[in-house]
């Protein structure tokens, strides 16, 4: 292959690594996002029923438990699925190497032909990289899937566990160590101001308009917190 098109290799797998890296990122944002707004309603609501620190603190730490679990469970399944899946496409792909080699040979010129080289270039180039690892050119040029790192469903879990955790860690502190007739005010202000800045990054990550994503967000939070807060107030005038 000619420098160009090794060059090319090498971008596209730093665009590769780089993408991944943002998608963690991005998950790690609204992973955070999601803490904040589902405890910050959690507690608000209770607030509004009783001004009772341990009880905000166990409801706090009731929903910060309960919904980190939650979101460990629901990535560890989702990203278990996605493995399998890629184990079985990888599975598939190793067997038509083995029982039709010269096809998947035609197939992967193919691919890098549609990819922009010259017939007689793709051709070369699909058999040098057989000849190197066919399994590997396969799986990243038809597949994309990089046979090395494959999606990893403990590491997904424990970080959605540990995004959810950081974000909900703030109402939660935030109802519980200010005196009772200052500490709605500090959550309120708090969960909005944290609401704006994770607003802000997921925008940033996914190169949206930050203006939007940030109102979006903050809105959200507030309806959220608003209406529990309302629902609270209301049990607890009615003595439930």
């Amino acid at each position: 292959m000619t420098e160009a098109e090794t060059a090319e290799g090498h971008d596209e797998a730093h665009q590769g690594a780089l993408g991944t890296r943002l998608n963690w990122l991005r998950a790690a944002v609204l992973g955070a996002n999601d803490g904040i707004v589902s405890t910050a309603g959690l507690v608000v609501g209770v607030a509004g029923a009783t001004d009772d620190r341990s009880a905000l603190l166990t409801a706090g730490l009731a929903g910060l438990l309960a919904g980190s679990m939650s979101m460990a469970a629901g990535e560890y399944v989702s990203v278990s699925t996605q493995r399998d899946s890629e184990k079985a496409a990888l599975a598939q792909e190793r067997r038509e190497l083995r029982e039709e080699p010269e096809a998947e040979l035609e197939e992967l010129s193919g691919l890098l032909e549609d990819r922009g080289l010259s017939a007689e270039v793709a051709r070369e180039a699909a058999r040098q990289l057989t000849d190197r690892d066919a399994l590997r050119a396969h799986a990243r040029v038809e597949l994309g899937i990089d046979p090395d790192e494959l999606a990893n469903p403990w590491h997904a879990a424990g970080a959605s566990f540990l995004a959810f955790t950081a974000g909900a860690l703030l109402p939660l502190l935030a109802i519980v160590l200010p005196p009772s007739s200052v500490r709605l005010y500090v959550t309120v202000g708090s969960v909005l101001a944290a609401l704006a800045l994770t607003g802000w990054g997921s925008a940033r990550l996914g190169s949206a308009p930050v203006g939007a994503a940030v109102l979006r967000n903050v809105a959200g939070g507030a309806v959220a917190m608003g209406v529990t807060y309302l629902a609270g107030s209301l049990l607890g005038a009615a003595g439930v």
